[in-house]
């Protein structure tokens, strides 16, 4: 089985090999982070928050530190561990909505830091997040798509209190900084979940969210706790994948994995269509994904040669991606966000952070909006073991997470194909009953005989998603989507 080829076309960005570590981000500039941390000696755990701060600098509409981080850790010599670094609903919930004051869920990342770094650090968390720091406080340039992200959401920020925010009117090219940023990032190297959780930041979100009518306060803030526990593993011939337990929605793909494996070369007739029909089949208890391990009793059903056209994963698109390794063995997969852009765009200004919209994840049944839960959440890191080590994978793309990553496990399934093909590859997207699907894709046509609804998109449109992988294969590895901003490097 080959799984590190030598390709250097733009489309397929070589696999680097490392010597003391590898990281994949989202933003080169988190990669450069992640770089320095493995340079000076940390872990990939380090590497990992360094990378994920700075993400939170430059890519604010995607992630933040009012917002989550979901983890998967592989230590040599320990059981692979879960993070599951998202909040709970207020406790006086009254109402949940999409958007705004009530749509907040406590913000998991910055314990979610503490706890990584206390557990598998090798340098201090200061340390680890003085490459985000120095960037808020220098300032970063405005992209052109952030520019455009931030007139597109000017109404949405301007009633969530963003009007005084110095990125609210940035223009493409200008050089922000972020001083509120930086100061709030140091005070949390320097006394840890307290300079988040408790005190005058805990009282400034709290205004923030009470001055607009919500219901998330100080004692919310004070009574969150990370969440430590054993992933979900399914095996799949010579791949064992693993995924987050719920609340995350990951089990997912481990319904669609298992439902491939028991079809066996019934899936290969094609491969493309099967893959749709297991996506949209296994979108179909995402409501019930709370009850971890227990849907793969469950099958999925489908007809191998005839679309079903049923439809089920949505439209959302946000999230990044860092993918971490180092020289000890030790691998990561996260994913940071604030779901939709900017949030719910509630801003405080004291600490320069807009929060999440997680209650938004709140739909019906088992998973109905309640005082101190946890809704369902999109993002679906994934650890893969492989004959050759351990890999790391995420993507952004709300339910197309499950999607691309199927795909990429499809590719490597059998030596098919090697990892920068199978990240590189044309895809497709099932998303509200259409098939969205990479212009350049071979299978076009052969899926609109089966009976999809074909809507042909640009390659590398934001709705495919954008792969970071590392890993450990006897040495540090790392892989990069040639989608979005996306980058890998290696030390």
């Amino acid at each position: 089985m080959t799984l590190i080829g030598e390709s250097f076309s733009s489309r397929e960005r070589p696999v680097l090999r490392g010597r003391f570590g590898a990281v994949a981000a989202a933003h080169p500039l988190a990669v450069a982070a992640g770089q320095e941390m493995l340079t000076r000696g940390g872990s990939a755990a380090d590497a990992a928050i360094a990378a994920q701060a700075v993400l939170c600098v430059v890519m604010p509409d995607a992630c933040g530190l009012g917002g989550d981080m979901l983890a998967l850790v592989h230590a040599p010599g320990s059981a692979l561990q879960a993070i599951n670094g998202t909040g709970a609903a207020p406790l006086r919930l009254r109402q949940v909505a999409d958007d705004g004051p009530d749509s907040i869920t406590v913000p998991g990342i910055v314990d979610s830091w503490c706890t990584l770094s206390r557990r598998y650090g090798q340098v201090t968390l200061t340390d680890a997040l003085e490459p985000a720091i120095r960037l808020a406080r220098a300032g970063v340039r405005i992209s052109v798509l952030m520019s455009a992200t931030l007139a597109k959401h000017r109404e949405r920020l301007q009633r969530g209190g963003a009007g005084s925010w110095v990125l609210f009117d940035s223009a493409a090219g200008a050089r922000i900084a972020q001083p509120e940023l930086a100061a709030l990032l140091e005070n949390i190297g320097s006394s840890g979940r307290a300079a988040f959780y408790q005190g005058a930041a805990a009282r400034h979100i709290a205004h923030a969210v009470g001055a607009l009518g919500g219901a998330l306060d100080e004692e919310d803030l004070a009574a969150h706790e990370t969440i430590l526990a054993a992933p979900i593993e399914t095996r799949w011939d010579e791949f064992m994948l693993a995924t987050q337990p719920p609340m995350a929605q990951g089990i997912l793909l481990n319904m669609s994995v298992q439902a491939l494996g028991r079809l066996g070369a019934r899936a290969a007739v094609s491969e493309d269509h099967v893959g749709i029909e297991l996506t949209n089949a296994a979108f179909g208890f995402r409501d019930r994904v709370g009850e971890g391990i227990a849907l793969l009793a469950h099958d999925l059903p489908i007809d191998v040669a005839r679309a079903s056209n049923r439809g089920g994963p949505r439209a959302y698109l946000h999230t990044a991606g860092v993918a971490c390794a180092d020289a000890q063995g030790m691998v990561i997969s996260s994913l940071v966000s604030v779901f939709d852009d900017f949030g719910s765009c509630v801003f405080v200004p004291e600490l320069g952070i807009t929060l999440n919209n997680r209650a938004g994840g709140f739909t019906a049944g088992a998973n109905a909006a309640a005082p101190g839960k946890r809704p369902v959440h999109t993002l679906a890191p994934m650890m893969l073991e492989t004959p050759q080590g351990m890999l790391a994978l995420a993507t952004p793309g709300a339910d197309g997470q499950v999607q691309t990553l199927l795909q990429v496990l499809m590719g490597l399934h059998g030596g098919k194909i090697d990892l920068a093909t199978a990240i590189a590859r044309p895809r497709w997207r099932s998303e509200n009953g259409a098939l969205l699907i990479e212009e350049s894709h071979a299978a076009i046509e052969t899926l609109r005989g089966f009976g999809h609804r074909v809507t042909p998109c640009a390659d590398g449109d934001l709705r495919f998603g954008a792969v970071v992988c590392a890993g450990y294969l006897g040495e540090p590895i790392a892989a990069a989507d040639w989608r979005r901003e996306t980058a890998a490097g290696v030390v």
